[in-house]
């Protein structure tokens, strides 16, 4: 019986493989600290290996360095022993939500949620903290203790997280925030889908830096833009030279060859032009006659393209063949000139079928029209007055809270296009910098617009706000309780502005089932790993103090707790339905139907075996403890094999 690692990947060994795929002949052997013998990779070959000439020196070369790099790039690759853990209370519909909300420093949840959400987010969009000498909160060396952090810094929170004041006279002052976003991009650069994107806010001071960790990162051939957002008009007075009105976006793409933009219209001129819209997005109509392009629009120089086109009573259906109730149309425009459609017969059905080809009643006739698609290219200028982030931003939040909470929230309508832009309707979107959770408000929003089911995952450190601040005299004592608060508000809110629309639809408008709008969120925090240290770390004990270690688990952890690390460790996502259900005397947790089934009872009643193999799960946990000797685990074990011997069964 297999027993689950109930950690992070290590992906040092992962790359390592990979590596040894392509060039084997690069791998060689090493001793770690231990005196165990492991692969490793030697990196002069594998420089030589990928050279085209003589590989001597290395120290010039067309690179971004900076000090930490190295440090940055093992921080990503090494392993973490932490977990999530759910917290009902203070969630939004639990058990049926798909959204996610957690709590914890972002680089421990993107490192937790690696194997989940490997390859399934569509969408990161992320406001970083600007560079420009005000405090970040952040871990940044996992391996210190608070004691040599306060020596260090003087300043630390209570999860152990460093308050760092990053002003100028600081010598690493780029360095330090270019290595916390570093870290940071590349493990979520894994979560993204093929087709995913990445945009990210920032103003002028980090911008040339982001740019080079970003090219490094993605890809300087996916770096699809970078946009210009004027979101302060008449600029900040109080600054002496240049008063500055817009920041920017960054955006990148997972890989260029798959990705692409929805065919949306947001630019206010184009919405104006392209002024209907369907399943596939906005679009006007035109005459399916050609009436330009001189004699050549005319019968004689394109017979082809003059046939009948046959249309139903209902004006829904079309025909190439004359048939009983439908009515023939011609190319004949006014006058009686005989022109001729805009495509062949073989173009028409196709475009027909696809229901771009529309027909009207005009003057007691037919008339048929094309739908025009906006093929619009989206500028790197965005000016519009939604975007601008007081009124859209700051006095929006603050009339939701009842209560100035928070410092320069986006707009939501400058999300919302991003959203319009790259995300379809069953995707997930990923905020690891939610603050105000601007993010999760918009994703709401348009579901409710357009009846889609985008998903959202907020990740905020639960920063501590000043004492003196308004948000803190409101009740927030943390910036994740303001962002919290915000889903909770605006969800109701939406769902009453979506009841009384419905009330007052137009002829032609279809309602969203506001029963159906996922305005939810369950709430995960990071933590310590569930289990002892005797659960990674046995040669370290002797039999003595194994004695007193009657569990691997830590006494303070619920069966839910558990439940999620076993999700988290099997791959699985989040927000899959869970069931509970007493068989017999024991709990049972069953996740997508059949997808894992766990119990963490101490006493399991060997009979719920059956029970649990005529739901043929494809994978089945128990606790180490839950089985009296190695008797019973043999036993359960091959009584699986029996009834269900596709089922993998695993114990912590």
């Amino acid at each position: 019986m297999d027993k689950l690692k109930m950690q992070t990947p290590d992906l040092t060994d992962k790359n390592i493989e990979q590596i040894a795929q392509l060039f084997p002949n690069v791998i060689t052997e090493t001793k770690d600290e231990d005196g165990t013998i492991k692969k490793a990779v030697d990196f002069d070959l594998l420089k030589q290996v990928l050279s085209k000439t003589l590989v001597e020196d290395d120290n010039e070369r067309y690179r971004l360095d900076w000090p930490g790099k190295k440090a940055s790039l093992l921080k990503a690759n090494t392993p973490i022993i932490k977990t999530l853990r759910p917290f009902r209370k203070e969630s939004v519909n639990f058990d049926t939500t798909e959204n996610l909300y957690i709590e914890g420093d972002n680089f421990e949840v993107l490192k937790i949620l690696q194997e989940s959400y490997l390859g399934k987010v569509k969408m990161i969009y992320i406001d970083p903290p600007y560079n420009t000498g005000t405090a970040m909160v952040y871990h940044n060396d996992f391996s210190k203790s608070e004691d040599e952090y306060d020596e260090d810094i003087g300043a630390i929170d209570e999860g152990g997280g460093k308050l760092f004041k990053n002003t100028e006279s600081n010598g690493r002052f780029h360095s330090d925030w270019i290595s916390m976003m570093y870290e940071r991009l590349i493990v979520s650069r894994d979560l993204l889908t093929n087709d995913g994107f990445i945009a990210i806010a920032i103003d002028h001071n980090e911008l040339h830096s982001l740019i080079s960790i970003c090219d490094e990162i993605f890809g300087e051939t996916n770096r699809l833009g970078v946009i210009t957002v004027v979101h302060k008009p008449e600029g900040r007075n109080q600054e002496k030279f240049f008063g500055t009105s817009n920041e920017f976006m960054l955006v990148y793409s997972k890989n260029k060859d798959f990705a692409s933009f929805n065919k949306v219209a947001i630019d206010n001129d184009i919405k104006d032009r392209f002024d209907k819209i369907d399943e596939y997005g906005n679009y006007r109509l035109k005459n399916f006659i050609r009436l330009t392009d001189g004699k050549y629009s005319l019968r004689e120089s394109k017979p082809n393209f003059y046939y009948p086109i046959y249309v139903s009573s209902d004006l829904k259906k079309f025909s190439l063949k004359k048939s009983e109730n439908y009515e023939e149309v011609f190319p004949i425009a006014s006058q009686g000139v005989e022109r001729t459609w805009k495509t062949t017969k073989d173009t028409f059905l196709e475009r027909a079928q696809k229901g771009d080809i529309v027909a009207i009643k005009e003057n007691n006739s037919i008339s048929l029209y094309e739908k025009l698609r906006e093929d619009q290219v989206i500028k790197t200028h965005w000016i519009k007055k939604e975007y601008h982030s007081y009124h859209f931003g700051t006095k929006l939040l603050e009339a939701l809270l009842n209560a100035k909470t928070f410092d320069f929230p986006k707009s939501i309508n400058l999300i919302l296009d991003v959203l319009k832009l790259m995300l379809k309707p069953q995707d997930i979107i990923l905020d690891f910098f939610s603050g105000s959770a601007t993010t999760a408000h918009a994703v709401m929003q348009l579901n409710a617009e357009d009846g889609g089911n985008r998903k959202f995952i907020m990740v905020q450190l639960p920063e501590k706000t000043d004492e003196n601040s308004e948000a803190y005299k409101a009740g927030y004592k943390t910036i994740a309780e303001i962002g919290k608060e915000r889903i909770r508000r605006a969800g109701k809110k939406i769902v009453e502005e979506l009841k009384m629309k419905t009330q007052q639809l137009k002829i032609g408008e279809e309602p969203v089932d506001a029963s159906k709008l996922d305005i939810g969120f369950r709430v995960y925090k990071t933590d310590d790993t569930n289990m002892k240290d005797v659960f990674y770390h046995p040669a370290e004990l002797d039999q003595k103090q194994l004695a007193f270690l009657e569990s691997n688990i830590k006494e303070d952890r619920t069966p839910e707790d558990l439940l999620t690390q076993v999700i988290l460790d099997l791959g699985l996502e989040l927000s899959l339905p869970v069931e509970t259900k007493k068989m017999l005397k024991n709990t049972v947790f069953i996740v997508q139907a059949n997808a894992l089934v766990a119990c963490f009872d101490n006493d399991i009643d060997f009979k719920i075996i059956d029970i649990i193999s005529d739901l043929k799960p494809f994978k089945v946990v128990f606790k180490d403890a839950s089985f009296k000797d190695d008797k019973d685990r043999i036993n359960v074990e091959e009584r699986f094999k029996r009834l269900s011997p596709e089922t993998k069964v695993t114990v912590i």
